[in-house]
């Protein structure tokens, strides 16, 4: 990561290239997390709590503790560590500090939101299914915006520039951002 902070980063294309086709991997995750979703469950309460509660006229089965222990132990890792890569690209990019801090932790929150909420369903009960549907909807548009903003610091250029602590882009001359 020093490239981002050094400034060599618009001269190391090939830097550029692993960022643009390790956000291609993150645009296909982020379409068949869609599917996997909507496989399941769509955006009512009523099939989130379907799902992890079962129904009996579908003949679908509650979610099991081995089962749910499982699918947390591989998402847990795997969420966690795509988190901190796109989050970490984030403080790199050139936008304001107050905004990396939403860009940062928005992520971080609707992916554990995402990831807690069947359990919540299943074990605290129905009213928590509204969880759920808030986590998926906020973790498919904080990962779509970290790549957004990943691609644009590519092809923007100028990526070890920052705004000030202060936020005021006074500061900063004209020919910065050419």
């Amino acid at each position: 990561m020093r490239f981002t902070v050094t400034g060599e980063w618009d001269h190391n294309r090939l830097l550029q290239v692993v960022l643009v086709l390790y956000s291609f991997f993150v645009i296909l995750l982020w379409f068949t997390n869609w599917m996997l979703y909507f496989d399941s469950m769509s955006l009512t309460t009523a099939s989130v709590v379907d799902h992890y509660l079962g129904n009996e006229e579908e003949f679908r089965s509650p979610r099991t503790y081995r089962g749910m222990v499982e699918l947390a132990h591989f998402h847990l890792f795997a969420m966690g560590m795509l988190m901190m890569v796109l989050t970490h690209l984030a403080l790199f990019v050139p936008v304001k500090p107050s905004h990396k801090i939403v860009l940062i932790v928005v992520p971080f929150f609707s992916a554990l939101a995402y990831e807690g909420a069947g359990w919540l369903v299943r074990w605290g009960g129905a009213g928590f299914a509204w969880t759920k549907i808030a986590g998926i909807l906020m973790l498919q548009g904080s990962l779509a915006a970290l790549v957004a903003i990943a691609l644009w610091s590519v092809f923007a250029g100028n990526q070890a520039k920052n705004y000030s602590s202060s936020g005021d882009d006074a500061d900063l001359e004209d020919d910065d951002w050419d």
